[in-house]
């Protein structure tokens, strides 16, 4: 399966779509996060709204309907929520895609399209939820009203695929150890990043680190920062600043000023010092949460060889009714 054709039998089949529902829970939830930037920003003749799935169901949109394209993931294709959703969609006449790891999996039942990805090391960023929602969301936009950055947007995928083997190593040579110890200095912590990639200042602090190491934090977008938040900076508490190389830049090298004058311990991932930068800039905000989910995954791991925290080990999830 591949986005370019899976959009125009789409296509082909509804007519013109005239609005995007992107649908999943947690990490699932943030994977296709970007795709729905894109849309806000560049369609101007259809929509794009991200739902938590169980939300979906609760507040269904009224414009739900049969002009309506539903995207929805879930890794293991066994979250209730989101099979609930696309159930929703479904008898609402939608057209739906389910995205999942997992084939033969509740998700993955014949009663829609079903996208079966690969995941582990060595697979291309083209061929896992984050890749895939962005290519989907670019080819959507292109058969419908056109996209000069679709070529950027396949190329982009490549050029993360090239620079995150060595962002890796940069990482864990850099920060991995002293954001390890950091974590054992502070049992709270905020994490400050905004634009799309705020997708994954989110992800880092409800996955990487409040589930998979039990870890108190909290994020914060960098934009809203002066708004109330920064009445609690002072010395002594740690800030992880997300420092990206898109547009909103501006808002988080602000943040960092003011960081830099009021407290006294910050961790700083900046992309544009792994590469990031060489992503054509048409597209880079949407690809760069790639590359920020990767780091959280070596930081994550860090901190739980220190700690002795495996980040697969859970005491609630998948074991307590809930």
């Amino acid at each position: 399966m591949n986005a370019h054709d899976l959009v125009q039998e789409i296509i082909e089949r509804k007519g013109k779509i005239e609005n995007v529902f992107w649908i999943a829970c947690g990490g699932s939830m943030i994977d296709l996060m970007p795709a729905n930037e894109l849309l806000k920003r560049e369609a101007t003749t259809f929509t794009s709204t991200v739902y938590t799935a169980r939300e979906f169901c609760l507040m269904a949109p009224k414009s739900l309907g049969e002009k309506s394209l539903v995207i929805a993931c879930s890794h293991s294709g066994n979250t209730q929520e989101v099979v609930d959703g696309c159930e929703m969609a479904l008898a609402a006449g939608a057209e739906v895609v389910a995205l999942t790891d997992c084939e033969g999996s509740k998700i993955d039942n014949g009663k829609w399209t079903t996208w079966v990805y690969p995941w582990g090391e060595g697979v291309s960023q083209a061929e896992v939820p984050q890749g895939i929602g962005a290519l989907i969301a670019a080819e959507l936009l292109d058969q419908q009203e056109g996209y000069e950055a679709l070529a950027d947007m396949y190329e982009g995928l490549k050029q993360m695929d090239a620079l995150l083997p060595a962002a890796r190593e940069k990482v864990n040579a850099e920060l991995g150890a002293r954001f390890a110890e950091l974590c054992q200095q502070h049992k709270f912590f905020y994490i400050l990043g905004s634009g799309p990639n705020f997708s994954q200042t989110y992800a880092m602090a409800i996955c990487s680190l409040m589930e998979m190491q039990w870890q108190h934090c909290c994020y914060i977008h960098s934009g809203e920062y002066f708004h109330g938040p920064f009445e609690a900076t002072e010395p002594g508490v740690f800030y992880f600043v997300q420092l990206g190389s898109g547009e909103c830049r501006p808002m988080e090298e602000r943040a960092l000023a003011f960081l830099n004058t009021h407290t006294d311990t910050i961790m700083v991932l900046d992309a544009l010092e792994y590469g990031v930068g060489d992503v054509p800039a048409s597209v880079r905000s949407y690809l760069e949460p790639i590359f920020f989910y990767n780091m959280s995954c070596e930081l994550r791991a860090a901190r739980g060889k220190v700690f002795d925290h495996s980040p697969e080990i859970r005491r609630y999830m998948g074991i307590e009714q809930y």
